[in-house]
This record gives structure tokens, C-alpha cells and sequence, in this order.
């Protein structure tokens, strides 16, 4: 028992220790880059702390609380799936299996994203992300465990159904579904990131700043650009909005509490604002 606990309690310093340097190249990126080319003032009285906190807790929680059903979900779908289709997953080239891969998870967590602005029960707690009145790449840390938990469960699943995430591949096909995580994470810093940039045909492309700010808008375009990384699922399904400017104000019409703490512990109370309804056909820019 003690022998577990301190081997338990090591493995958590490490990952304190990972997080902490994946943090400071974060902010040695995403610093200079919002001075030097800043959308908008940075807020008079930004409360780092709580963000920087909200940084370790949703690196570390989700993940412990998402390794036990998805290893449930890995067995399952092992012995469900036919050795044969199996068989060609991993026999495809990692390149197109990490493609493939990315599409999948998009496709989930873009559903995932929809449903948490259509749902009460989801959206409470996805309005502590949406609740700041401004939008910088430490905002993309301000959001609620079971939020995560929720929206990664959706984009890892299929995953798994789909054989991408399979075990029997072994090295890299084992890996697959860390690295399409990590790259998820890492690119929605970028999304947050007060960056006034507009990248022309790439917009088109891929999520950038721009697109994602129109997210957070809180006028009526909201409940637009759901997709963390291909744009083109917004415009599949209606959700796509990227005009020429950028949005005029970022928030929730609800005024959450100023505790961190009880905006995490109070999910089914702190909000008495209803889902924000669709606000009518997509509008492409």
C-alpha cells in the first residue's frame, strides 16, 4: 500500500513537472506574440492564478478520469472488430491513420461542442468557458473537468469503434489517440490566442484565432464555428461564421460567480440563463 502510494505520488510529480515546462514554452510563444501583435488591450485586472490552476487540474483530472472507460472501450472494441478489418487498419501507413484520425475525433468533438450549447444540463458546465469578456490563448485553460471529460470521450470513442485507436498496431497505432490529444490542446491555445491575425485561404482551412473568436462572440452570431480544427465541418452542417471583422464583445448573458471554486462546484446551479438558441441559418463570411 505505502510502496503504491509513493510510486503514485511520483508519477504525479512528474506530470506537475511535464506540465509546468509545457507551460513555460507556451508562455514564451504566446506572450510575445500577443504584444506584439494584440487584437485588443489585454483587461485591466486579468486573474491569472485561477487559469494557471485550472491549467494543471484539466491536464491532470480528465485524463486519470478517462483512462478507465476508454480502456473499457479499447477492450471492447478489440473484441468486437473482425481480425480482419483490423488487420488492414494497421496495415495503412501511419500518416494516413494519423490523418484519418484527426478527421474521426473532429467529427466527434465537433458534435460534442454542438450538443454542450443545445443541452441545459451540458451547457452549465460549458459556460465557465464561455463566461470571460475577453479572449486570450490562457482562456482556452478556463474550463470546466466534466466539460473536458465530456467533449474528449466524444472525439476518443470512434476512435476506438473505428480501429484507429487500436492496440494491436502496437508503437504508434498505440499512440495514435495521445497524439491527436496533444495536438488538439496545443492548437486550441493557438485558436484562444488575442492574436489579430486574418490568414486568408488558410481560414478556410483550418480553425484559426479569428474563426474561434466568433465562437465567444456574444452578439447574434453566436453558436457558430464549433469545430477545433476543420472549419468545414461548420459549413457541412450550418454552423459556419467568418466575416471580414472580428466579433465585438466575448461573454455569457449569465453572470457566473467570481470564485473559480464555486463556478467548478456549483455546475447545476451557478446559471440561470437557458441554452443560447440558434440564431438562424449559418451565414458564411
Amino acid at each position: 500500500m505505502v510502496t503504491n502510494a509513493i510510486e503514485i505520488s511520483q508519477a504525479l510529480l512528474v506530470d506537475v513537472a511535464r506540465l509546468a515546462i509545457w507551460l513555460i514554452l507556451l508562455t514564451v510563444i504566446f506572450v510575445p506574440l500577443e504584444r506584439w501583435f494584440a487584437l485588443r488591450a489585454p483587461p485591466c485586472k486579468r486573474r491569472i492564478l485561477p487559469d494557471l490552476g485550472l491549467y494543471f487540474l484539466n491536464s491532470l483530472l480528465p485524463a486519470a478520469v478517462l483512462s478507465i472507460p476508454m480502456a473499457a472501450v479499447a477492450e471492447i472494441a478489440t473484441r468486437l472488430t473482425p481480425s480482419a478489418y483490423v488487420l488492414a487498419v494497421d496495415r495503412l501507413p501511419f500518416a494516413l491513420r494519423l490523418l484519418l484520425g484527426l478527421i474521426v475525433a473532429e467529427i466527434g468533438t465537433y458534435w460534442a461542442h454542438r450538443w454542450t450549447h443545445v443541452s441545459p444540463f451540458l451547457w452549465q458546465f460549458h459556460a465557465v468557458h464561455h463566461a470571460p469578456d475577453h479572449v486570450d490563448w490562457l482562456i482556452n485553460t478556463r474550463a470546466h473537468p466534466f466539460d473536458i471529460v465530456f467533449t474528449r470521450l466524444c472525439g476518443l470513442v470512434p476512435l476506438y469503434i473505428l480501429g484507429l485507436g487500436s492496440a494491436h498496431g502496437g508503437g504508434h497505432g498505440q499512440m495514435l489517440p495521445v497524439y491527436i490529444t496533444l495536438f488538439g490542446t496545443v492548437w486550441a491555445f493557438f485558436i484562444h490566442a488575442n492574436i489579430g491575425w486574418r490568414l486568408g485561404i488558410v481560414e478556410r482551412l483550418v480553425a484559426t484565432p479569428a474563426f474561434h473568436h466568433w465562437h465567444h462572440t456574444n452578439d447574434e452570431h453566436r453558436d457558430h464555428n464549433f469545430a477545433a480544427l476543420i472549419p468545414l465541418l461548420d459549413r457541412l452542417f450550418g454552423t459556419y461564421y467568418l466575416p471580414k471583422h472580428w466579433p465585438p464583445c466575448y461573454g455569457v448573458d449569465a453572470t457566473l460567480p467570481e470564485s473559480t471554486t464555486r463556478q467548478l462546484l456549483e455546475p447545476m446551479g451557478f446559471i440561470k440563463a437557458v441554452p443560447r438558441a440558434p440564431t438562424g441559418e449559418a451565414e458564411a463570411g
